[in-house]
């Protein structure tokens, strides 16, 4: 079932029609990402978010992202506020918040920030010290209110797990709906304000973030091969990066976002190549003749993980990017796919056939172990959140293609679906600079 340089399901999409590329920020938002939480923690901190006071309305829409990207974390319990208001610079009934089970308590407001921006202001505090524990004042346009929504629910995030938070990343994906209908979406982290990058009657696969989160590299296959483009998300303008003879696809960004790592088949086989950003001097790095392909650089950019049946079936491997030794990384089972390296670079990430089913494994990269964390039996193309902690998969259910959000315990899940749509080609995008 191994297939070189595409997503297990990837060749089976072709289809044929036109092409139609569009600017981000002026394509209409489309159908959007419903949120199911599967599994959670054992342990969830429970947190009060009270209403906030100024503008009802605007106040609303905050909270209500907020409460929403904590709830379905996994790793916090809200704690119902029975509709009480309060601003960031009242005094808190601690005891009564301590009464309704509350461990933090969340208090502010949005009012008018002046020439047509509103000002959100909130502080977090402790309750169980009754003191506070910081807070911040954002500026945002009436139409980017969940932007500050979900800075709130970074900021609790993080002063309460001491890790960074993830609501303000994004997601890419791509959608086929019809028979010959493919959308590259890009949405926020829950799967709201999704909005179409772009739109073709023909395959898109392998979306890849780059480190700034400005840019997008992805195969098409509206010219009836596969072609690699970057595409900005800004100014919605794009470039060939690769499209020589035979197959061209899987791109990895490099750490510093100067170059990827591509499949090509120009010289016979599937065999990993770098090239430059603008799609120049490219130089070919694997040299065995089995199939290469999947390429993925580690956090320091100093090694690439990949894929290769060098060995006779589907394994990872991986090998400086100045040259040296090929080492195999995974030698339990005969299908081991799909290398994606944890931002702190400690964790693999892949797709293992287990059980005579593909689901999604991580492995510890300083003692070789190896944790399943689905029982779904067609997972493919995982992606990490820029935290590490969350693994975002495409996998199926009901014969349709859904996303789901796995924590690296395998203790929190979450599906993310599209009622009329199929869901594939997942890539979670790093932290905006």
């Amino acid at each position: 079932m191994f297939r070189p340089s595409l997503s297990l399901r990837g060749l089976g999409l072709i289809a044929s029609g036109v092409f139609v590329s569009c600017l981000l920020a002026s394509f209409p938002a489309r159908a959007e990402l419903t949120v199911e939480i599967t599994g959670a923690g054992a342990n969830r901190i429970p947190v009060a978010i009270a209403d906030f006071g100024g503008d009802f309305a605007s106040a609303r829409a905050v909270t209500g992202v907020a409460r929403s990207d904590l709830d379905h974390s996994g790793l916090f319990r809200m704690v119902d506020t029975a509709g009480v208001s309060m601003n960031e610079t009242a005094s808190p009934a601690f005891d009564e918040w301590k009464n309704r089970g509350a461990d933090a308590l969340a208090a502010g407001s949005v009012r008018s920030g002046g020439e047509g921006r509103l000002e959100t202001r909130f502080q977090l505090y402790d309750v169980a010290r009754q003191a506070p524990l910081g807070g911040e004042a954002l500026m945002s346009p009436p139409n980017m209110l969940r932007a500050a929504g979900h800075r709130i629910a970074d900021f609790i995030y993080e002063k309460l797990t001491g890790e960074r938070g993830i609501f303000s990343t994004r997601i890419a994906y791509v959608v086929k709906s019809g028979p010959a209908r493919y959308e590259l979406r890009i949405a926020d982290a829950d799967g709201q304000n999704a909005q179409a990058a772009l739109i073709s009657r023909e395959p898109i696969i392998s979306p890849a973030w780059s480190p700034d989160g400005s840019r997008l590299a992805y195969v098409s296959f509206e010219n009836k091969k596969p072609i690699v483009y970057v595409h900005s998300l800004v100014s919605g303008q794009r470039v060939v990066i690769a499209n020589f003879k035979g197959s061209n696809s899987a791109p990895a960004w490099s750490p510093d976002g100067s170059q990827l790592a591509v499949t090509l088949s120009k010289e016979g086989g599937s065999q990993i190549f770098m090239i430059d950003a603008d799609g120049s001097n490219a130089q070919r790095l694997s040299v065995n003749s089995s199939i290469n392909t999947e390429p993925f650089f580690s956090p320091d950019g100093r090694t690439l993980y990949f894929t290769s049946d060098r060995g006779g079936s589907p394994q990872i491997y991986s090998m400086p990017v100045g040259g040296g030794d090929i080492r195999r990384i995974t030698f339990d089972g005969n299908y081991n796919v799909s290398p994606r390296i944890s931002p702190d670079g400690r964790t693999m990430a892949f797709i293992t056939q287990h059980d005579g089913a593909f689901r999604l494994a991580v492995m510890d990269l300083a003692s070789r172990q190896v944790q399943v964390l689905t029982d779904s039996t067609k997972d493919e193309s995982p992606s990490f959140a820029p935290n590490g902690r969350m693994i975002l998969v495409a996998t199926e259910v009901g014969g349709r293609g859904v996303l789901s959000s796995v924590s690296v315990d395998g203790r929190i899940k979450q599906r993310l679906s599209i009622p009329a749509g199929d869901v594939r080609e997942p890539a979670w995008g790093a932290y905006r600079r």
